[in-house]
This record gives structure tokens, C-alpha cells and sequence, in this order.
């Protein structure tokens, strides 16, 4: 499967992603990621910063979910597919560590990248566009905004 330009555009719109992994015990697993995006049409990137539990379990088994939503828009996707570690010895790294590195301005350092290959695909979409068919994003901005302060 590819990423379209809405879901492009919605990673470019997201400050986190939340990264679901699962144990070769079973035991799951979330973690918000900060630095992430996309590669090409069919990669997601993240710089691996702090995520020592999230390795061991793609390393384990290597199925994967993510999450993330533009938090005013209150839309998203969710993506489930299979992850792959690669760090700098890896002919892929240099590419992806450049879209990555520019994100964080070398502030945070990372020897290894997640690469999601995509699998499937689902719009995440607040409940309020379902119970509410007039809401607007406009409106769901303005909302958004005064519920959070912004």
C-alpha cells in the first residue's frame, strides 16, 4: 500500500505518533514518538531515541500499529504493518537519517531508525464528525483551540 497525500500531509500536521509493538510474550506495548515521517510512497521513518523496549519487541516480532492524528483537525490514520530496525551500517540508513536529522536539528541524537512497511491502512476520525454530520473542520478547529487552550 501507498501513503496518499492526505496521509502525507497529515504526518507533516501530527506532533506524535504513538507506536504499538507486542512482546514475543504477548505483552504490548505504546510509545509516543516524536521525530517520525515519511519515505518514499510506502515507509514510515522514526529516529529510535529513547526506545529500548520498542527495538527488543520489533526485534521479537516485528508486527506494528500507528497511530497519529492532526490534534486540531481531530483526524488521522492508523496504520498497521511490519517494522524493520536498520542503524548506520545499513545502506538504507543514510537517506532516511537525513529527512530525520533535519526534524531534530542534531539535537537529539539516534543510531538506528524504525522502518514501517505498510500493510493497512484506516482513517482515525472524532466521534463528533459521526454524531454531529454538519461539524466543519473550521469548527472543529475553533473548538479544538478553545478546549486545549490554544
Amino acid at each position: 500500500m501507498e501513503l496518499t497525500k492526505e496521509i502525507k500531509n497529515c504526518i507533516d500536521k501530527s506532533v506524535l505518533c504513538w507506536l504499538a509493538t507486542v512482546s514475543a510474550n504477548n505483552i504490548p506495548n505504546v510509545s509516543p514518538k516524536e521525530i517520525f515521517n515519511y519515505f518514499g510512497k510506502d515507509e514510515i521513518i522514526i529516529a529510535n531515541i529513547a526506545s529500548p523496549q520498542t527495538i527488543k519487541n520489533i526485534e521479537e516480532q516485528n508486527n506494528v500499529c500507528i497511530s497519529f492524528i492532526d490534534i486540531l483537525v481531530q483526524k488521522g490514520f492508523q496504520i498497521k504493518g511490519k517494522a524493520n530496525i536498520i542503524d548506520k551500517n545499513d545502506s538504507e540508513y543514510l537517506e532516511r537519517e537525513k529527512i530525520l536529522i533535519k526534524m531534530t536539528k542534531g539535537k537529539f541524537p539516534f543510531t538506528s531508525i524504525t522502518i514501517i512497511y505498510i500493510g493497512q491502512i484506516k482513517p482515525i476520525i472524532a466521534p463528533k464528525y459521526f454524531l454531529f454530520p454538519e461539524t466543519t473542520e473550521a469548527e472543529q478547529i475553533r473548538d479544538a483551540k478553545i478546549t486545549y487552550g490554544f
